[in-house]
């Protein structure tokens, strides 16, 4: 019996020990400055971190291990499937449960934008009922939006962040629930004058994070954190935000 127990001792030791970062599954959307490909190659603040972070934990992992997912496939993959890395998320109360956090990356804020010349004003959920709002399928957005009563009917829902911004030039929706700064410079990308646009309602201030599969194993958790930890505090990600300013 006692060398039974010790033998199942050891493959746990060894199982534990031979637990590295490369096992995991990560997964990222475009979501600029954050993560986004350009070029062919995957990059942004998150995905540089990554690699910052993962090289301080001793397990360095590189942009070719990440895939690009639309966010509505990323997130049910990271709510169901074990030993799975989803950034950049944005970590809320509804959220919180569901995943395992690593972070923070960086301050976040969600709003709504509508067009100037509308002279629409929000100032609760219900006034939401009247337009047509835009998000990205299971984003921080679109729960957001929920949690304050907006119904189906107001909701417009899409797989991808750019076209909402074409649709919002073209008034095919009214308003366009995204994180600020991504949805600037998605605006941007596609030749949408922001000037014509303006915040009229903001749904959170919070932060991102990398968020784990709730089945991941702590260890990794645990080592993943210990990386973000050291390469923030050698500085490392202050000098990747300068980059994308």
């Amino acid at each position: 019996m006692k060398s039974l127990i010790a033998a199942s001792l050891l493959v746990f030791s060894t199982t534990t020990v031979a637990a590295n970062l490369s096992d995991l599954n990560y997964i990222t959307e475009v979501y600029p400055p954050f993560n986004y490909e350009e070029n062919g190659q995957l990059k942004g603040i998150a995905v540089d971190f990554l690699e910052a972070a993962t090289e301080a934990a001793g397990e360095p992992i590189t942009r070719d291990q990440v895939k690009i997912q639309p966010w509505a496939r990323g997130y049910a993959t990271a709510l169901s499937d074990p030993n799975t890395v989803l950034f950049s998320t944005t970590r809320t109360e509804e959220r919180e449960d569901k995943f395992k956090w690593v972070g923070p990356i960086t301050d976040t804020k969600i709003v709504v934008w509508a067009p100037k010349s509308k002279g629409i004003t929000i100032n609760s959920g219900s006034d939401f009922a009247n337009y047509k709002v835009g998000v990205v399928r299971d984003d921080v957005g679109e729960h957001l939006l929920r949690s304050l009563g907006v119904s189906d009917n107001a909701l417009r829902l899409s797989p991808k962040a750019d076209l909402l911004a074409k649709q919002l030039a073209a008034g095919r929706v009214d308003m366009w629930a995204y994180e600020e700064n991504v949805s600037s410079f998605i605006m941007s990308q596609n030749n949408v004058d922001t000037s014509q646009f303006e915040v009229v309602y903001v749904l959170s201030e919070a932060q991102l994070y990398y968020s784990l599969s709730k089945s991941t194993p702590d260890s990794y958790v645990e080592k993943l954190q210990a990386g973000v930890d050291k390469a923030i505090a050698s500085g490392a990600l202050d000098e990747i935000k300068g980059q994308y300013k």
